[in-house]
């Protein structure tokens, strides 16, 4: 298998939403969001699938090593291989592959945030500084758009938070600022046990408003001359606003199930954007 087969299956394989994104992209654009996206889902899955943090920790150790070496000009990966003769054409640079390691590392390093800052700081490594990267290979030509770009990431990132309360519950992991818990009094044990309450509705609301929020501020400083190059972004908008909203009509039952949109619905918002041009 050579590199880029290798990061096509890794994208396809994860049935990300990002997928139905990218392929109304130009055929060189597809292929460097895909090595790209191939690296975040490399880097996340270290975290996700990787029992022992000593072990974890190790291996994104590794990961900068890689990108080190690859930036010197001996990538080993096929991940590294296949998105590296797109990184000067994209100004790709080490420090945004880094600050995502980053990211990843804190995932191992705590599993609760104090507040909201603390959480926005995480968000900028796993989501803002993708969204900065995606941005420039979507065809960014205004300055503004990186605003835009990582405005955007926080949405997506506290929509995928909200999502998947229950199941990062079953890793010990709680997202949701600890003094917001203690705002709405929903105690720690009650997310880690899984129990819906008045009280956990009230507190989800209350994210759910901050990342309509973060949306429509992203939207909002999306620059009107890169609005059709950044249509990918916008697709991943319309989808996980969707989903949001999917979230906030079930009465965010996220504790003891995974809410998602169908294959052909994504594909459906994503066309709407293409084709239409509309969230």
């Amino acid at each position: 298998m050579n590199p880029e087969q290798y990061v096509q299956d890794k994208a396809a394989a994860s049935g990300s939403s990002f997928y139905y994104a990218f392929l109304f992209l130009p055929k060189p654009r597809r292929a460097a969001i895909t090595a790209f996206y191939a690296f975040c889902r490399e880097v996340d899955d270290v975290v996700d699938e990787v029992s022992d943090p000593g072990v974890a920790a190790t291996k994104l150790a590794w990961w900068r090593t890689e990108v080190a070496q690859a930036f010197a000009g001996t990538p080993r990966h096929p991940v590294m291989q296949a998105l590296m003769p797109h990184a000067a054409t994209y100004g790709i640079e080490a420090r945004q592959l880094n600050e995502i390691i980053d990211g990843c590392q804190m995932d191992l390093d705590q599993t609760r945030y104090l507040d909201f800052t603390g959480l926005a700081r995480y968000c900028h490594l796993v989501a803002g500084v993708v969204g900065e990267v995606a941005a420039r290979i979507f065809g960014q030509t205004d300055p503004q758009t990186t605003a835009y770009a990582h405005k955007l990431g926080l949405a997506l990132q506290l929509t995928n938070i909200l999502r998947d309360v229950g199941e990062d519950a079953l890793r010990g992991r709680i997202y949701l600022p600890v003094n917001e818990l203690q705002q709405f009094d929903v105690k720690a044990h009650e997310i880690l046990n899984r129990v819906h309450s008045d009280r956990f509705v009230a507190l989800m609301k209350f994210q759910a408003q901050r990342a309509h929020a973060a949306y429509d501020e992203a939207l909002a400083l999306l620059p009107m001359a890169d609005r059709r190059a950044q249509k990918p972004g916008l697709m991943m908008a319309s989808i996980y606003r969707t989903l949001l909203r999917e979230i906030e009509r079930d009465d965010f039952q996220v504790l003891n199930q995974r809410i998602s949109l169908t294959p052909v619905r994504k594909l459906w918002l994503a066309w709407k954007v293409q084709a239409l041009g509309r969230i």
